[in-house]
């Protein structure tokens, strides 16, 4: 009798072990599998994250972002159509930086290097796609 119930304790100190295992991993997993997106959110799809914005019904989130010199930001296209991350203004792009068209889930990055203000658009979308990142 003594086995038996050795057995069964044995069994079910496997068990516990296993479910624990178990609820373990699946903690760390999230909405998206416990992936984030490049640049880092990683905040379950809520917003961007710090140093992060998103392109989300025609709009760029958030319009304004204020860093340090040597901040990278990372752009991230949330929408079915295609967007661009255009430095300068509409009809007067500066050449300092430029994603190209831009699919749903891209991203592109850029380091703002110099204290400044610098304004960026949206090519297929100038009209109303515009956004600013302070540099200080």
């Amino acid at each position: 009798m003594g086995n038996k119930v050795k057995r069964i304790q044995g069994i079910l100190i496997n068990t516990s072990i296993v479910f624990v295992l178990g609820a373990i991993l699946m903690a760390g997993c999230g909405e998206n599998g416990g992936y984030s997106s490049s640049g880092g959110g990683g905040n379950g799809g809520g917003g961007p994250g710090p140093n992060e914005v998103w392109m989300q019904n025609t709009a760029f989130n958030p319009s304004t972002i204020t860093v340090d010199a040597g901040t990278t930001i990372t752009w991230t296209n949330k929408d079915n159509m295609t967007h661009t991350v255009t430095s300068g203004t509409p009809g007067n792009p500066n050449g300092i930086f430029n994603s190209g068209n831009m699919g749903n889930n891209a991203t592109f990055s850029f380091t703002f290097n110099t204290a400044g203000t610098y304004s960026y658009y949206c090519i297929p979308h100038s009209s109303s796609m515009h956004g600013t990142v302070v540099t200080q």
